[in-house]
Formats: C-alpha cells, sequence, structure tokens
C-alpha cells in the first residue's frame, strides 16, 4: 500500500518510506500536498485529517486497504480533476456545477461510536446514474444541531446539501490531494476498471469554528456525460 504519514499518526518509519513515494515530477523540497498542521478560522493550530484513520474505519488495517485502492499525495491533480478537488468548497456544489445535474447519495455502510458517526458513500448523478463520487465521512454528532443530525441521520440527502440548506456556519478546507489506483472495492463502488488511475483529496469542514467533519473524496474520470 502507497500512503503518507500525516501529522499526528505514527508509522513504522521503514514500512512507511515502502508505502510512500512523491509522484514524479513533484520537486523533493516541495510542499506537501497535506495540511500539517492545520489552522482553525480563528488561527489555532491542530493535527489535520488523518487518512490512515479515515481508512481503517471501513477497511482496517494497512494490509486491507489495497482493497480500496494505492493512494499516494500529490501536490497537484490533472484536468479536469482539479476543477473538481483543488477548492475550499463543498463537493456536493462542485460535482454538480460540473456534471451540470443534481446527485444523490447512496450509503454503503455506516457506524457510530460514541459521539463519532461515519459513512462511506458514492455520489449518483440524478439523471444520467452515472457514480461521479466515492466518500468516506466522519462527523462530530455535537458539532450538529438535533434538526441538522437527523437530516444526516436520515441518509437521504447528500451531506454538502445538508449544511447549505440549514444555512450551518461552515468552513471547508482542502487538506490533501492523492492519486488513486483503483483496488477491487473502489472499482466495483465506481463503476471503473480495477486498476485504473483517478484522484482524490482529504478536507475538513468547520461548523461554528470547531473541526467538526473529516472527508475522503474520490471522482471519476472527470468527463461529462449527457443524461441518458
Amino acid at each position: 500500500m502507497k500512503f503518507a504519514a500525516v501529522a499526528g499518526l505514527e508509522l513504522d518509519a521503514a514500512a512507511n518510506s515502502k508505502r510512500f513515494r512523491r509522484m514524479s515530477g513533484t520537486k523533493p523540497n516541495s510542499a506537501p500536498a497535506y495540511t500539517s498542521p492545520s489552522r482553525d478560522p480563528l488561527g489555532r493550530r491542530f493535527p489535520g485529517v488523518q487518512i490512515e484513520q479515515l481508512l481503517a474505519i471501513f477497511y482496517g488495517p494497512p494490509s486491507h486497504v489495497e482493497q480500496l485502492g494505492q493512494f499516494e499525495s500529490v501536490a497537484q491533480v490533472p484536468p479536469p480533476f482539479d476543477q473538481l478537488l483543488d477548492h475550499h468548497e463543498h463537493m456536493t456544489v462542485k460535482v454538480e456545477a460540473f456534471f451540470g445535474q443534481s446527485v444523490d447519495v447512496q450509503v454503503h455502510r455506516s457506524q457510530r461510536e460514541g459521539a463519532w458517526y461515519a459513512r462511506e458513500i458514492t455520489l449518483v448523478a440524478a439523471e444520467s446514474g452515472k457514480v461521479v463520487q466515492y466518500g468516506i465521512v466522519r462527523l462530530k454528532i455535537d458539532a450538529l444541531s438535533p434538526e441538522v443530525w437527523q437530516r444526516v441521520e436520515s441518509q437521504a440527502v447528500p451531506l454538502g446539501r445538508v449544511l447549505i440548506e440549514h444555512d450551518v456556519l461552515r468552513e471547508v478546507q482542502l487538506q490533501g490531494l492523492w492519486r488513486v489506483q483503483a483496488g477491487p472495492a473502489l472499482a466495483e463502488l465506481l463503476r471503473v476498471p480495477v486498476g485504473q488511475v483517478i484522484y482524490g483529496r482529504t478536507a475538513l469542514i468547520f461548523c461554528d469554528g470547531e473541526p467538526a467533519i473529516e472527508l475522503l473524496e474520490i471522482v471519476t474520470n472527470g468527463r461529462r456525460e449527457n443524461p441518458s
């Protein structure tokens, strides 16, 4: 498996050196593709999103994560993936604007542990039926109002749309960009060939100034399709 160590998570140095490499063409001394550590809207510092922890929620130890894919941190992604990923906005908004149609959420797995709720999802274009995004979401339940949490828990509406419609005071921070080689599980969920190279990002959403929602978001080939 290939992934980078993110701030706050210690990995065996020898194992990590085999798992992580910068993409060719990226200067060795260039800035990392993830924020480490992050700052909240008030300028306070804290560890950023840890991709290993998000992956472990549904895929367990690193040896099992390759079922989802191989991940490499990159400083930038090629077009048109950059339009979809390299920004500080909700993915729901960007994906709907890019494909020219609304999206529906499909929740494949979810779990609640104490004050935290997580789910594995795909977003599907409402008219064409194209799967346009895969995601893992982890959120702090008490960071949301009861009304907002109830809509999230219903699993009927994309998270970004819930936050927008309820006018939640929020800030989206891009944390990192990732080159992903699809494993069997991701290929099945996104309806792409095993081994296909696609791209994703990690992001963090602040609600009322507090870090509340951690995200892994992976998009498909970025090709617009006309509704059938």
